[in-house]
């Protein structure tokens, strides 16, 4: 039997059983039912927090593994970057400019192509940041290296043309004249011989005897040979990239036009031809129809030494011959 229950009435100054209603019960029941549930709820929450379920560690280990790939391939691609940019500045300063090619504009190298929807597709994937970054970096480094594979395609072809034109251009003295005796008035301004006047020696002059043999200074074909005024007997030759040689005051010419010639062949003989006043040979190099110095196109023939001193002795005033 169950006990009962008082309370202290203060207006009867009595203890009083203690009476339930059907009201009471109910709110004792639905308190009870409250507080029942509000702990429930809390302890699913808090177990779950602290003990995750088996799919969840399986979910949490696969994350993980991705996440762990996707920071792996990012270095990669990082390290990748590296040495690409160490071939785009070799490309630029050494490779192009020993060739005298433009570097490539940068808006070139880094305007890689951008599929925004792709990416916006991809953003909203699972770790879509991840793959958005990485998406990116593999983009800009595909189209780095399509830019510098067609850099080296346009080098390499430089470097065929590079070793034709070096074959070709004119590298040494058109008579022999290793102890540089020969050297009678270089390329400037110089009395002429004949009108006494100053004016512009386009070429340089080499004192020989007639009938001394004159070699191409450099592979090409033969253009032109006959008579030029002041020049006399006279051969040219196309040297191809712009370059050509004339030689002239000629006794003799050994060679037709059109003829292809190797540097050191011998095309003509000195003379004494046309405005001259002794047997001389009259050099010239043209570049784009300008006439250049010719000492400067003797780096086959002549040590630094050597070469300075055919600087001086072509600044001789005194000793033009045509």
């Amino acid at each position: 039997m169950a006990k009962k229950k008082y309370h202290f009435n203060p207006e009867t100054l009595q203890m009083e059983p203690v009476t339930h209603t059907p009201m009471d019960w109910l709110k004792r029941s639905g308190w009870h039912l409250l507080s029942g549930m509000l702990i429930g709820v809390l302890f699913f929450f808090l177990f779950f927090s602290f003990f995750p379920s088996p799919r969840e560690k399986q979910i949490r280990k696969q994350k993980e593994a991705l996440e762990t790939q996707y920071d792996l391939l990012s270095k990669q691609v990082d390290q990748m970057q590296l040495v690409m940019y160490d071939l785009q500045q070799r490309d630029d300063n050494l490779y192009r400019s020993l060739f005298q090619a433009e570097p490539i504009p940068l808006s070139s190298r880094l305007n890689a192509s951008t599929n925004v929807q792709y990416y916006d597709s991809i953003a909203k994937m699972t770790n879509s940041q991840l793959a958005l970054d990485l998406t990116r970096k593999v983009d800009m480094l595909e189209r780095e290296m399509y830019v510098q594979a067609k850099s080296y395609d346009e080098i390499l072809s430089l470097a065929k043309d590079q070793e034709v034109k070096m074959e070709n251009l004119p590298a040494i003295q058109p008579v022999l004249n290793k102890d540089l005796t020969r050297v009678a008035s270089g390329y400037g301004w110089r009395n002429d011989p004949i009108y006494h006047t100053r004016r512009f020696h386009a070429g340089m002059d080499f004192t020989a005897p007639i009938g001394t043999d004159v070699y191409a200074t450099g592979n090409g074909s033969v253009s032109f040979t006959g008579w030029k005024q002041g020049y006399g007997n006279c051969v040219i030759i196309d040297h191809g990239f712009n370059y050509e040689t004339l030689y002239a005051h000629l006794s003799k010419s050994l060679v037709k036009k059109g003829q292809k010639v190797t540097r050191g062949d011998v095309i003509a003989r000195v003379g004494n031809t046309g405005k001259s006043t002794g047997p001389h040979l009259h050099y010239e190099v043209h570049y784009k129809d300008k006439a250049l110095d010719p000492r400067n196109f003797y780096f086959q023939d002549l040590s630094p030494e050597e070469y300075d001193r055919m600087v001086q002795l072509s600044n001789n005033f005194g000793n033009l011959l045509d």
